[in-house]
Formats: structure tokens, sequence, C-alpha cells
């Protein structure tokens, strides 16, 4: 019973320690996400104010505040 009980801690450590690791990885990847997205955003923002001709729209399922209902006045 030791010996299983032994197993299952060392199991349930390896676990833990795989956990953090890959919560560090996702936070990570998050901050590299913003930091893109933010980037695009400042590119469009230029890009749209020098051609007001060509709307710029992050109109998709990337962008959650989209909404097809115009906007009243």
């Amino acid at each position: 019973m030791d010996k299983l009980n032994s197993q299952l801690y060392w199991q349930n450590h390896c676990i833990i320690k795989e956990n953090e690791r890959l919560r560090k990885k996702a936070q990570q990847l998050n901050q590299e996400n913003q930091a893109l997205l933010t980037e695009l955003k400042q590119k469009l923002s230029k890009k749209g104010r020098s051609h007001p001709d060509h709307g710029s729209c992050l109109c998709s399922t990337s962008n959650p505040n989209y909404n097809n209902e115009p906007r009243q006045p």
C-alpha cells in the first residue's frame, strides 16, 4: 500500500509541475497575443487615417465587441 501511495504521490507531483509549466506558457502566449493585437490595431488605425476611403474593420469572430446593428446617435 505504501508503494502505491508513493507512486500516486509522485504522479500527482509531476502533474502539478506540468500544470504550472503549462500555465506559465499560456500566460506568455496570452501576453504575446495581446501585444500583437495592439500592434495590429495601431497599424489599422494608422492605415485608416492615411486612407480614409478604405475603412478598416475588425468585424470577425476575433473581435468580440463587433455588433452587426448600427449605432444609435
